[in-house]
C-alpha cells in the first residue's frame, strides 16, 4: 500500500514477484482530496436526515473513490461517535473508499448550517443520541466545547460566523476568538464558514486555519489577499455550489454513469421545466458577465498573491450537489477563472493533503500511500481530462469502478 520507488523505466528494478501493469499512453496523477463536503444526507432519490446512516456514509466514500478522490473532509455536520467509528474502521481495513475526515461543528445554540440543513442536523442528533452541533453562547462555553472535542481526539473544528441574512444569530467575536485560542492550545485546526469578505480580517487575526467559502468579489481586494497569504490561511473558493444548480447536469455522461436512471430522469425533467418556465430578467446577461469579471479578478488576486487555494465543493450540503463529480467541475471553474491546469491539480492534491494533515498523501513519491488515478488523457493539456479515468488505486488496491456502477444503476 506504499510507493517504494519512482523513476524512469529501466532505472528501477522491481521485486521479482511484482505484477507489471503497462500504462503506455496513460497519465498518472495523485488521488484528489475534497476539503469541504457534508456526507450522509444525500440519498440520490431524496435528501435529508432520514438518509443518514453508517451504510450511506460509506457509500458516499465509495462514490468519492469512484471519481478518483482519496480523501474527503466532512465539515461539521456528522454525529461525532459514528464519524470516529468510521475512521477506526478505515484504519483497520474494514471500510474502504476515500479516507474520511471530519470536523466538530460549533455555532450559537441551534444555529449554524443553512436553515434547511440545520433542521436535519438537529434531527440526526435526536435520532442517534450523538452530538452533531455544539451550541456555544459564551467564551467559557466555547472553551469547554473545545476541550470536549480534544478529549475525543477530533482534529478539526468548523465554526459558522454567519447570520444567514438575519434569520440566525451570528457567532460573536469574543466567542469565536475564545474557541480559536483554546483550539490552538490543543493543536486543533479551526476552519470557518464566514458570511462575507469583511469577516475575514478579524478571523485571520484570531488564527483560523482556513475559509470554506472564498466570498470572492470586489471586497476581496489585493490587500486582503496579501493578508490571507501572510496569515498562512487557506481558501476554499466553493464556486460550483451556486453555478452547477443552473446547468443541465443530468445530461452529462460523467454524472449519469454513477447515479440511478430515475435520478437522471428527474434531473433532466427539472432542468427542462426551468427552461420552459423561466424568462430571463432584463439585463441578466450583463449582470452575469459582470459577476464573471468580478470572480475572475478576485480569484486572480488570490493566485497572484500566492494564497493557498484548496479544492472543496460543499457536496451534500444541498440536494443534487453530488460527491466526486462536483470536484472535477470545480477544477474546471478554477482554470476558467485564471489558474493553470497544474495549479488546479495542486489545489486538488498536495495542497489539501498538507492542510488537512495527510502527510502520506497528495504526491507520487517514495513513502507516500499508493493513492493515484490513471487517466486516458493528460489534464495538463485540458483540465477536463481529469474525467478520463481509466483506473483508481487507493492504498494500493484498485477500486472496482465497474462493480460500483452496476450497483448504483440498480438502485431506485
Amino acid at each position: 500500500d506504499l510507493i517504494l520507488e519512482v523513476g524512469a523505466a529501466g532505472e528501477i528494478t522491481p521485486p521479482a514477484r511484482a505484477t507489471s501493469i503497462d500504462l503506455a499512453g496513460k497519465t498518472l496523477m495523485p488521488a484528489m482530496i475534497d476539503a469541504h463536503a457534508h456526507l450522509g444526507y444525500e440519498g440520490y432519490t431524496s435528501w435529508g436526515s432520514e438518509n443518514y446512516s453508517r451504510e450511506n456514509l460509506i457509500e458516499h466514500l465509495e462514490r468519492y473513490a469512484y471519481y478518483g478522490f482519496g480523501a474527503v473532509f466532512s465539515a461539521g455536520s456528522d454525529p461525532d461517535d459514528l464519524a470516529l467509528e468510521i475512521q477506526r474502521a478505515q484504519r483497520e481495513g474494514e471500510v474502504e473508499g476515500a479516507r474520511f475526515l471530519f470536523g466538530a461543528g460549533m455555532a450559537p445554540p441551534y444555529q449554524g448550517p443553512n436553515n434547511q440543513f440545520l433542521g436535519h442536523a438537529l434531527a440526526i442528533a435526536d435520532q442517534t443520541g450523538m452530538t452533531v452541533l455544539r451550541g456555544v453562547a459564551s467564551e467559557e462555553a466555547g472553551r469547554a466545547a473545545v476541550r470536549e472535542v480534544s478529549a475525543k481526539q477530533i482534529r478539526f473544528i468548523k465554526i459558522w460566523v454567519d447570520d444567514r441574512g438575519g434569520s440566525q444569530v451570528k457567532l460573536e467575536r469574543d466567542v469565536y476568538r475564545a474557541i480559536i485560542d483554546e483550539a490552538r492550545a490543543h493543536n486543533i485546526a479551526v476552519i470557518v464558514h464566514q458570511q462575507n469578505a469583511q469577516d475575514m480580517p478579524d478571523l485571520l487575526e484570531a488564527g483560523v486555519a482556513g475559509f470554506l467559502h472564498g466570498r470572492l468579489g470586489p471586497a476581496l481586494d489585493e490587500a486582503l489577499a496579501t493578508r490571507i497569504r501572510d496569515s498562512g490561511a487557506f481558501v476554499v473558493p466553493n464556486l460550483g455550489l451556486g453555478e452547477l444548480r443552473g446547468e443541465p447536469v443530468g445530461d452529462d455522461p460523467f454524472l449519469r454513469d454513477a447515479i440511478p436512471p430515475a435520478v437522471v430522469a428527474r434531473l433532466v425533467q427539472a432542468y427542462n421545466a426551468r427552461q420552459r418556465s423561466g424568462t430571463p430578467a432584463l439585463g441578466a446577461a450583463a449582470r452575469a458577465a459582470q459577476r464573471e469579471r468580478e470572480l475572475s479578478d478576485s480569484f486572480s488576486r488570490l493566485v497572484a498573491a500566492g494564497v493557498d487555494i484548496v479544492l472543496g465543493t460543499d457536496a451534500g450540503a444541498l440536494p443534487d450537489h453530488f460527491f466526486g463529480y462536483t470536484g472535477h467541475r470545480e477544477l474546471e471553474i478554477f482554470v476558467r477563472l485564471g489558474m493553470t491546469p497544474m495549479q488546479a491539480i495542486i489545489a486538488a492534491t498536495s495542497r489539501p493533503a498538507a492542510r488537512l494533515g495527510l502527510s502520506e498523501m497528495g504526491t507520487i513519491a517514495p513513502g507516500k500511500t499508493a493513492d493515484f488515478v490513471i487517466l486516458d488523457a493528460n489534464p495538463l493539456d485540458d483540465i477536463r481530462n481529469t474525467r478520463t479515468i481509466s483506473r483508481v488505486y487507493l492504498r494500493g488496491r484498485e477500486v472496482d469502478r465497474a462493480q460500483l456502477r452496476q450497483r448504483w444503476a440498480e438502485e431506485n
